[in-house]
């Protein structure tokens, strides 16, 4: 992981950094520990941990020392625990904290230079007062209906991701967004066509007969896709 991010963009456009977040999700087989060495042995490099009803500080650090240097780790809805871990990154939910709060604290922590911040959006109005309030990318769903998130916003579909990235081109936005919910391999190449920053997976990777060499697949097919994003 770099020292210090030199732009709210910045770590999109590391070299080695895949637009691809792995997101945790126990399951009877997997646990979060399991999915994260998965995640790593498949050639991941962004995990998002969302363990919605048993995160713990021990449990984050655990992970985090797990995931390693080289891999950006993500705590899901928690700024505490993302702050007191070194996961140095939050993804924070529609029903969370504002991202500008959350910017507040980060900076009165000394971490403003580190620190990444993610927000969930579900229309175009939502990436733009996200982007206002600072958020370093967007977590654009659901794609499809999925089972790993309760409370689904309304579903996009193809359609929904080429209108609103058509409306954030118009608009002249930069900020990266990843398309989430129920994604599987076959509809990367058709939601990167929309002109997406990349993808967020997870049940498609923990229901594969063989999780590791899925994640390959994942991973070598948005290597095709990925682009370097214009932060100017």
């Amino acid at each position: 992981m770099p020292e210090k991010i030199n732009s709210r963009y910045a770590c999109f456009t590391e070299e080695n950094t895949l637009p691809l977040m792995f997101i945790t999700h126990r399951t009877e087989k997997y646990t979060e520990e399991d999915q994260v060495k998965i995640a790593l042995e498949g050639g991941c490099n962004w995990i998002q941990i969302r363990m919605k009803d048993n995160l713990t500080l021990e449990a984050a650090e655990k992970l985090v020392h797990l995931a390693g240097s080289s891999c950006r780790v993500c705590i899901d809805d928690n700024l505490e625990i993302a702050i007191k871990s070194k996961a140095l990154t939050v993804h924070l939910g529609k029903k969370d904290m504002p991202v500008s709060d959350a910017w507040k604290i980060i900076r009165q922590q000394g971490y403003g230079d580190l620190f990444l911040v993610g927000a969930t959006a579900n229309t175009f109005e939502d990436i733009v007062e996200a982007d206002r309030q600072g958020a370093s990318y967007i977590g654009l769903g659901p794609y499809r209906f999925t089972e790993t998130k309760k409370n689904l916003s309304p579903i996009l579909g193809l359609e929904g991701y080429k209108r609103i990235m058509e409306q954030c081109r118009e608009a002249g936005l930069k900020i990266p967004i990843f398309a989430i919910g129920g994604i599987r391999y076959e509809d990367i190449a058709p939601l990167m066509s929309t002109g997406i920053t990349g993808i967020a997976v997870s049940s498609a990777i923990t229901q594969a007969p063989d999780p590791v060499k899925e994640m390959e697949r994942f991973c070598l097919i948005i290597k095709k896709y990925s682009k370097q994003i214009d932060l100017h």
